[in-house]
């Protein structure tokens, strides 16, 4: 069965730190700090998002001379949509109640 898109954990992560406040311009650097995602994995969301316009980016020049501007991101009406629709719809993360975890007496 073929995967929805914008479901990936990782996509899925992105938009929960996303919409813990959606007008909020966000860095990358902190995005990737606060997901735990690897820049090799969350630049190619961001860019994917922001093509399809659930994203929109902008520049934000630096104060200090010689270093360079740095990129922002925010959801868009479009993404704030679609980021609660695909976290509403995630499974929750359940508990075999079959499996018995060992206490460190070694019962069950």
């Amino acid at each position: 069965m073929p995967r929805v898109p914008h479901t990936s954990p990782q996509t899925l992560s992105l938009f929960a730190a996303l919409m813990a406040d959606p007008a909020r311009w966000r860095y990358g650097y902190d995005l990737s700090k606060e997901t735990a995602l690897a820049s090799g994995t969350l630049y190619p969301i961001l860019m994917r998002l922001t093509e399809q316009r659930l994203l929109e980016t902008r520049w934000e020049p630096s104060d200090e001379p010689g270093r360079p501007a740095r990129h922002l991101y925010r959801l868009t009406a479009d993404g704030v949509a679609l980021a609660g629709q695909r976290l509403s719809a995630r499974r929750p993360v359940t508990v075999n109640p079959s499996v018995r975890t060992r206490t460190a007496g070694g019962a069950a």
